[in-house]
């Protein structure tokens, strides 16, 4: 797997297995996570999901923080490094380890970056226990079956359904650097030419672990898919929303009809224009720029 510099592998055991994160704590980073002898803070980074995906997604927006935080990156379970149970994976799996990973890493509320689906799980997350999560910063957080659409009715997820040609699609069409660049060019960035040969390389690495297909698989049939309408009027953690204006799955009036839901909660609604699903790989620079913005008014 492709790593930022000083970054150690550690791992946790979650009720669905191993769970493998990274944190910068080599140099040219603070060892232990301290400075003048105080603890950081903690701030967790949780990626989305697609063909490859993995920690790899905020590898570019992270190290900026290493200085001021303790930060923790994991490889969500059926992704990354982590460990593949071979399952058929609901909502329900990612809530729980979510959880299972805050209260094995962390000891008081923390701050919480997430992408995409695993923003839409990290919201139910904070609704079940609020106590461990201080603040939510999420770009493009939607269930995918958001008022009503039933993402589970489209023509790909019903291919996809059908036994052996689930994993024969997986295999040629998603787990190849041509497969993983197409959905790269096609589904996540704006623009084709912010893909670098190492994101592809990183996202290949990914969706060539073994028994990687069953997560990867799990999402583009649907079974991950909910509607986050239905829930996000019982967030209570302050919340920052950052959407990419050519986001493929969702579009910012989806994200701006979730945020008006439930104002005393979403604090922030930004939306950039010309980026797409995944602004922390696409402008990293503006991303962290953001975090930062958003962390300080949030925290305040």
């Amino acid at each position: 797997m492709i790593e930022p510099i000083g970054v150690e592998t550690q791992s946790v055991l979650t009720s669905l297995g191993t769970m493998v994160y990274y944190t910068p704590t080599k140099p040219p980073w603070p060892e232990a996570s301290q400075t003048n002898g105080e603890t950081l803070p903690t701030l967790v980074f949780l990626h989305g999901f697609g063909g490859g995906s993995s920690a790899y997604e905020w590898s570019k927006v992270y190290p900026a923080f290493a200085s001021d935080y303790r930060v923790l990156a994991p490889d969500l379970i059926g992704w990354g490094r982590s460990q593949h149970p071979e399952r058929n994976y609901k909502p329900e799996d990612y809530i729980t380890t979510i959880i299972e990973f805050i209260e094995k890493t962390c000891n008081v509320p923390v701050p919480v970056v997430a992408s995409s689906l695993t923003a839409a799980f990290t919201i139910r997350a904070a609704i079940q226990r609020p106590e461990l999560f201080k603040c939510l910063i999420l770009t493009t957080p939607a269930g995918l079956s958001d008022f009503g659409e039933d993402y589970t009715n489209s023509f790909f997820a019903q291919i996809v359904k059908t036994p052996f040609v689930d994993k024969f699609i997986y295999n040629l069409g998603v787990a190849t650097s041509g497969g993983i660049e197409s959905f790269l060019q096609n589904r996540q960035f704006a623009h084709p030419e912010r893909i670098y040969p190492e994101i592809v390389q990183a996202y290949l690495q990914s969706a060539q672990q073994p028994n990687a297909e069953y997560a990867a698989l799990s999402f583009v049939r649907g079974d991950l898919c909910f509607d986050l309408s239905r829930y996000i009027t019982q967030l209570k953690t302050p919340t920052a929303m950052i959407w990419g204006q050519k986001s493929q799955f969702t579009g910012p009036d989806i994200g701006r009809r979730l945020a008006a839901m439930n104002p005393e909660a979403v604090k922030c609604f930004q939306e950039l224009d010309d980026v797409g699903l995944t602004p922390q790989l696409e402008l990293p620079g503006v991303t962290v720029g953001l975090i930062r913005k958003f962390l300080k008014l949030l925290n305040d």
